[in-house]
This record gives structure tokens, sequence and C-alpha cells, in this order.
């Protein structure tokens, strides 16, 4: 359609010049003393196309001409840069094939290829307009592979390079890559602090994505950072960065870590006010709160005002103790030994009800059999204990449930049931 209307268009210019020029009887005459000489108009006005037509091609070849040596440099540098990115694709190649002393060859070659365009052709570098940022690439390509190698002096070396030559507006994107790739060598050299300072050069939107943040996480806990630790893993659960079932067990962990790593009762406490309502929820983390605070002499009532919403928690299951992990378990009855050894009737009649729903716990017999040991309650004791003494799991626990029954049985003056009693304490 455009090549017709292109044809229309030329024939009705055609038709326009032929009509004008066969009715133009139009003369022009120069004079030049003592000639005369008369012209035909049109003929005059092609004469003037024509040397206008001349001296535009004239002009255009000189200056073809003058540009040639410029042109022929410029296709010599862009040869020299097509064979420098060659070698930089087969350096990449080499690197995630696990070839990386060919990687690394081939990134020398590369840089080496630079130096010979940039010492033939000074003054051609700037026609290229990436040679900067293909010069850094090498350096990091080479850096990269003397990491993988162990050789860390030539890794070290070509990183400061890259990044001298990353300082450029243009090139700040590759800067902030070369510098995660820097602070994931600092991890791999164990060394979290170098880590920590090369993700602190970067833009605060450079450093809340997501592998600069993982890059955080691992260098927190590898220097024992947890709070630290703790607030990146809550960015990273925001950004969708885990699994639905690991970033809450994830969470979890490190808060229970950040417990143990208060070594009195102020940071603990400070600790406890420092977590999310939702952490505090969270039954496994009020009863290790709880027993950290009871391993610190911390105050009865603040422990048992910790711990109740747990109590509730696993008491509203049906009173069973046996849903909780081990270590929890452990936790918990330890704790509640020493609430109830305050004689609180409140923690009394709290054990005894979940002693009724489930009768069979005997993490709850034992509790039951302690509750009424520190009310002297002997007789119901006795028998909670006994029931509860055999069945019990954990080590620790079923020793102490021996010893309560010995120390019974000697109050009692039961000497032989004594004796029997630590003497299947000392058994286990």
């Amino acid at each position: 359609m455009r090549a017709a209307l292109w044809f229309l268009g030329l024939f009705g210019i055609a038709v326009a010049a032929a009509v004008f020029a066969g009715n133009n009887d139009a003369t022009v005459t120069l004079y030049w003393s003592p000639y005369r000489v008369d012209l035909s108009l049109n003929f005059v006005l092609l004469a003037l196309g024509l040397a206008f037509a001349l001296t535009y091609a004239a002009i255009r070849s000189a200056a073809l001409l003058f540009a040639l040596p410029v042109q022929a440099k410029r296709w010599r540098a862009l040869q020299k840069e097509r064979a420098i990115n060659a070698e930089l694709f087969n350096a990449q190649s080499h690197y995630l094939a696990g070839r990386y002393i060919r990687s690394r060859k081939s990134a020398l070659a590369a840089l080496h290829l630079d130096k010979t365009r940039e010492q033939s052709h000074p003054k051609t570098t700037d026609l290229v307009g990436n040679e900067t940022q293909l010069r850094a690439l090498a350096h990091v390509m080479v850096a990269q592979s003397a990491h993988a190698l162990q050789d860390k002096a030539a890794r070290d070396e070509h990183l400061s390079l890259a990044l001298k030559l990353q300082q450029q507006r243009a090139s700040l994107e590759t800067r902030e890559g070369t510098q995660l790739l820097a602070a994931n060598w600092a991890l791999d050299d164990r060394d979290a602090k170098a880590a920590m300072l090369w993700l602190a050069q970067l833009p605060s939107g450079t450093a809340r994505r997501t592998l600069a943040l993982r890059i955080k996480l691992k260098a927190a806990q590898m220097d024992n950072l947890t709070l630290e630790a703790l607030d990146t893993t809550r960015l990273l659960a925001k950004h969708h960065a885990f699994s639905k079932d690991v970033a809450p067990s994830l969470i979890k962990s490190l808060v229970m870590k950040r417990l143990d790593d208060a070594r009195d009762i102020a940071q603990l406490q400070a600790t406890w006010r420092e977590l999310d309502n939702s952490d505090r929820l969270q039954t496994e983390v009020a009863i290790h709160a709880a027993y950290r605070l009871n391993k610190l002499n911390g105050n009865i009532q603040q422990i048992a005002d910790w711990l109740l919403p747990a109590w509730n928690s696993v008491s509203s299951k049906g009173g069973s103790l046996s849903a909780l992990e081990s270590s929890r378990l452990t936790e918990l009855i330890e704790t509640l030994e020493a609430l109830l050894k305050t004689r609180d009737l409140g923690w009394l009649a709290n054990v005894e009800n979940a002693q009724r729903a489930n009768p069979r716990d005997p993490s709850l017999q034992y509790l039951a059999g302690l509750a009424c040991k520190s009310h002297q309650l002997w007789g119901k004791a006795q028998q909670q204990l006994a029931q509860a003494a055999p069945q019990l799991q954990d080590a620790s626990l079923k020793r102490r449930a021996w010893c309560a029954l010995a120390e019974l049985a000697e109050q009692r003056g039961e000497q032989s049931v004594a004796a029997s009693a630590w003497k299947n304490a000392a058994q286990i």
C-alpha cells in the first residue's frame, strides 16, 4: 500500500513538472560584455539542480574519505571488544561447569586483550562505551575463580581492582553485585564481621533485598548476634523468602536463643519485653522463658505470670503434656515444681484439674504427687508418685520421682521401702 502511494505521488510530480516545463516559454538572458547569452528557464533550473547535487555529493564523499581512519579505528576497537566478550563468556561457562582454572585463564585473557586494545588504540576506547564495565566484570570473574580455588590473595587483588573501576554512576548496579559477592566470600572465610562491613556499604534499598538479607542472617548467626538475626528473619518472612513451615520454626529457635543469651534477671526481663506479643503467646517460648527465670532465681509471681498462658494452652487440650517436646516438658515440670513448693492453691487446683482430665499421663501424676507432697497430703502424694515413677520416660524426672517416694517412706518410718526407692533412683 505504501509503495503504491509513493508511485502515485511520483507520478503526480512528474505530470506537474511536464506540464510546467512544456508550457513555460520563459528565458534567462545573461550579459557578459560584449556577449549576450539567452537560455531557457527550464535549462537553467535543471543546471542549478545538477550543480547542487554534484556539490552535495562531493562534500559527502570528502567527509566519508576523511572519516575513514576514525571508522577503521572504531572497527578495530569493536573487533577487540567482541574478542573480550567471547573470553568473558568462556570464563562464565567454565565457572558454571566447575572448571575454575580455565575460567580464571579466560578472564585473564580478556583483561590482556583489553590492555592491548588500550595500548594500541588509546584514543578509540571512548568509542566503545562500555570498556570500563567489561574490564570490571573480567576482574570479578578472576576473583570468583580465585575464591573457588582458595587463592585469597588473587581474589582480594582483583576484587579491589573491580571496585575501583565501578566508581562511576553507570556501574553502580555492578558494584552492588560485587559487594554482595564479597560479603558471601567473607562468610565462606568464616569472617562474619567482614560480611557485615560489606553489607553496611550497600544502599538502603539494596540492603533490603532478599539476597542481602540472607547473607546478613547467616553472618548474624555466625557472630552470635541473635537480635540482629531475629529482626532479619522477620524481614525475610515478610518477603516470603522461607517456606510456610520454616519461618515460624526459625523465628522460634532464634527467640529461644535470645532468651538463653540473657545472663541475669534484668536481661531476661528486657528480652521478654522486646519480644512480639505473638512470640510471648507461643507455648514453647513461654515455658522456656519461665524456666530460665526460675533458674536465675527470679520472682515467683512473675514466673507464674509468664507460665500461666502456656499452661492454659496445654491444659485446654485435654490436660495431656505428651504433645510437648521432651526438653520443653522437662522445663515445664521443673518450673511447676518451683511454683508448687510455694503452696499456691491456685496451681494445686490447676494441676489436679489437668490430672483428672488425663489420669493416665505420668507427667501429670508426678506433678500431682509433688503438689500433694507440698501440701502434706502424704497418702495421696505417695499414690500418685508410685504410679508415675515406673512410667516416666525422662531419666531426670524418673530419678526425682523415686527420690520423692524415698523421702515420703522415710517420713513414715518405712526404711525398707525407702531403701528400695533410693536404690531405684541410683540405678537410673
